[in-house]
């Protein structure tokens, strides 16, 4: 007969001989790699000669001294705080449309959700002929009407708003929308039948009904979608590579070309820091702020 404590360190034993693989896993490939970014953060390091220590010195040169950093946080900055926003309302306008019991709703869902599924480098291809400035068809169809397209990809001014534009293209009919469609559909029917009573309007309904029992999916679709934004770099990889004049150069694709194009592993490596506390910073922002907006169905606030 087996006592109860040996019993208990067999099922413990147990247990980490079945979690044992995810936990070699993470220790190598995980753990390991955030260990060694840490340390190569604080060194000089090319890959072709053996890491030196150089203390701060990686960081003091991104935040004081390198002039394209600050232009990679602006531009990411700009690209998050327009794309998240957007793609939040699109992808809410697109699960109340598709909330509505009309025929052919399963056809119309598969539709919305199609262009999220697209292999990114595919869609990147297809808008970049689209908003080819000489033979696209989007500049062909405006001059149809009268109006002169920008340049689009190749300008400056109009190289973010299209890269914008091509990942809303996607992130409208994806899982945010999912999110917010199940949502939509665990509202408590007779809250509506109470605000019908009551002699709401449509609008009011969605104000007072829909969108407070919708805040903490909301909230969670722009925690995520955030950090998701800021991490932004196929689509600008391929279509600008970073250009033109650094107006696309955002902080993930600047990371990449210091370690691979410029095979400074140092001071990419501390670029990858940075960017944690910048994401960090952002995260607890966020849920500082969602004390005042954010609505838990049986929470009592005072």
């Amino acid at each position: 007969m087996i006592r109860g404590g040996s019993l208990r360190r067999r099922r413990a034993l147990l247990g980490y001989l079945y979690v044992s693989p995810w936990l070699l896993g993470f220790i190598i490939f995980t753990a390991g790699p955030i260990i060694a970014s840490a340390y190569l953060s604080l060194t000089d390091y090319s890959m072709l000669h053996p890491p030196h220590f150089v203390g701060l010195d990686n960081y003091d040169s991104a935040l004081f001294k390198d002039e394209v950093f600050w232009k990679t946080v602006y531009n990411t900055i700009y690209y998050a705080v327009i794309f998240v926003p957007l793609g939040i309302i699109g992808s809410l306008a697109a699960a109340l449309l598709l909330n509505q019991k009309i025929h052919g709703q399963g056809v119309f869902r598969t539709l919305f959700y199609i262009p999220s599924i697209t292999p990114v480098v595919a869609s990147t291809f297809i808008w970049m002929w689209i908003l080819s400035p000489d033979f696209g068809p989007l500049n062909s169809a405006l001059a149809m009407i009268g109006i002169e397209g920008p340049g689009w990809l190749g300008s400056a001014l109009w190289a973010k708003p299209a890269l914008i534009l091509m990942s809303l293209w996607g992130a409208i009919g994806g899982t945010n929308m999912i999110i917010f469609l199940a949502g939509l559909q665990g509202v408590p029917r007779d809250l509506y039948e109470a605000a019908n009573i009551d002699g709401a309007s449509t609008w009011q309904k969605f104000l007072r009904v829909t969108l407070p029992l919708l805040s903490p999916l909301i909230f969670f679709n722009l925690v995520v979608g955030m950090i998701a934004a800021f991490r932004v770099f196929t689509v600008a990889y391929i279509s600008t590579g970073g250009g033109p004049s650094y107006s696309t150069m955002f902080y993930m694709l600047y990371l990449y070309n210091n370690a691979w194009g410029y095979v400074r592993m140092g001071f990419a490596s501390a670029l990858a820091w940075l960017f944690v506390v910048l994401v960090l910073v952002l995260v607890i922002f966020q849920l500082r702020l969602a004390n005042t907006w954010v609505y838990y169905e049986g929470e009592v606030r005072r």
